[in-house]
C-alpha cells in the first residue's frame, strides 16, 4: 500500500467523483482508477460503489478514509518536522478565512509568507468560524481568521485578538432612515433584515445585541456572502448590520452608526497542541507585518 493510493482514495471520497478526484490530484482518470482498484484488491474489500452518475463510499471505505487522512497528515508532518530540524520550512499551510476578514490583509500576509518560504504550498479555504474551530482542533486547518461575538475559548485551539469592531447599519440610499446620523437598535426593530444564516457566528453578535435590548426582528433573507448581502440591500430587499470595513463606497448605500449595535472580535487562531513548523512560521510572519 502506497501513500499515493491513500491520497487517491481520500480524493475520491471527498469529491464523490473519479473525474474530479483525478483533476484534483493532477493525474489521468484511468491511472487513478487503476490505483484505487489495486488498493481495493490489496484490502480485499470495496471502498466505493460506482455507477454512471455518482460514487458512494462503502462502510469499509469510510473507515479506511478516516485512517488514511490521519496517515497522510502524519507523513506530511514527518517531512515538515525533518526539514524544520534542518533549518528549512517545507510542507503545506492550510489557512481558513471567513467571508468578512477585515483586521488582517490576508493577501499581503500570504504574499509575505510565500516570499519568505517559497517551498511551502498554500491552501486557502473559505468558510465559517465554527467549522474552522473544529478543523483546527482536528488538525485539518493550520491557521484561521475567526469572527466571533465575544471572548473565545475552545479546547485544543489558541487564539489572538486582531481587532474589536462595532457594526453599522447599511441601507439603500432612499431609505426613510438614510438621512440619520446615528440610530439605536429600537429604530431598526421593525425593519426587514438581510443577514447571515441563523446559528452562524457571523449572525450571532446581531442576534445577541437585539436580545440584550429585548427586541425582536425579522430576517427575510439569509446568505453567506457579505457582497451578496450588500447587493440585496442596495436593491431594497432589506437592511443589514455589518462592520464598516466590508462596506465599499457606493452611492446606492448609506451607512449609519448604531450606538447600541452589535460588536464582534476578530481572532487569529491556531492549534494549541504542537502546531506544525509551517504554522509557526506563518504566525511569526503575520506578527512581523502587523
Amino acid at each position: 500500500m502506497e501513500l499515493q493510493q491513500m491520497r487517491y482514495a481520500v480524493a475520491v471520497a471527498e469529491e464523490r467523483s473519479f473525474t474530479r478526484a483525478a483533476e484534483r490530484c493532477h493525474v489521468v482518470q484511468s491511472a487513478l482508477s487503476h490505483q484505487v482498484k489495486a488498493l481495493e484488491r490489496e484490502l480485499g474489500t470495496g471502498l466505493f460503489v460506482r455507477n454512471s452518475r455518482r460514487v458512494d463510499v462503502t462502510p469499509a471505505g469510510e473507515a479506511f478514509v478516516i485512517a488514511a487522512r490521519a496517515t497522510l497528515e502524519s507523513a506530511e508532518r514527518a517531512v515538515t518536522d525533518a526539514a524544520a530540524a534542518n533549518g528549512q520550512i517545507r510542507g503545506t499551510l492550510t489557512v481558513g478565512l471567513i467571508p468578512t476578514v477585515t483586521a488582517l490583509d490576508a493577501s499581503a500576509a500570504l504574499g509575505a509568507f510565500h516570499r519568505a518560504h517559497p517551498d511551502v504550498r498554500i491552501n486557502v479555504r473559505g468558510g465559517g468560524s465554527d467549522e474552522f474551530i473544529s478543523a483546527i482542533a482536528d488538525g485539518a486547518v493550520d491557521v484561521a481568521v475567526l469572527g466571533l461575538p465575544g471572548p473565545f475559548s475552545h479546547k485544543g485551539v489558541r487564539a489572538k485578538v486582531l481587532a474589536h469592531e462595532r457594526h453599522v447599519a447599511v441601507m439603500p440610499a432612499g431609505h426613510r432612515l438614510a438621512s440619520r446620523r446615528r440610530l439605536r437598535l429600537a429604530d431598526l426593530a421593525d425593519e426587514t433584515f438581510v443577514d447571515f444564516p441563523a446559528g452562524r457566528p457571523g449572525r450571532a453578535q446581531t442576534d445577541l445585541a437585539f436580545a440584550r435590548q429585548r427586541l425582536s426582528r425579522q430576517v427575510a433573507i439569509e446568505v453567506m456572502s457579505a457582497d451578496l448581502m450588500l447587493g440585496l440591500v442596495r436593491h431594497g430587499l432589506g437592511v443589514a448590520l455589518l462592520t464598516p470595513q466590508v462596506i465599499p463606497q457606493d452611492a446606492g448605500l448609506r451607512t449609519i452608526a448604531v450606538v447600541d449595535g452589535p460588536t464582534r472580535a476578530e481572532y487569529l487562531a491556531w492549534s494549541a497542541f504542537n502546531p506544525s513548523p509551517v504554522a509557526g512560521a506563518f504566525l511569526e510572519s503575520v506578527a512581523a507585518i502587523r
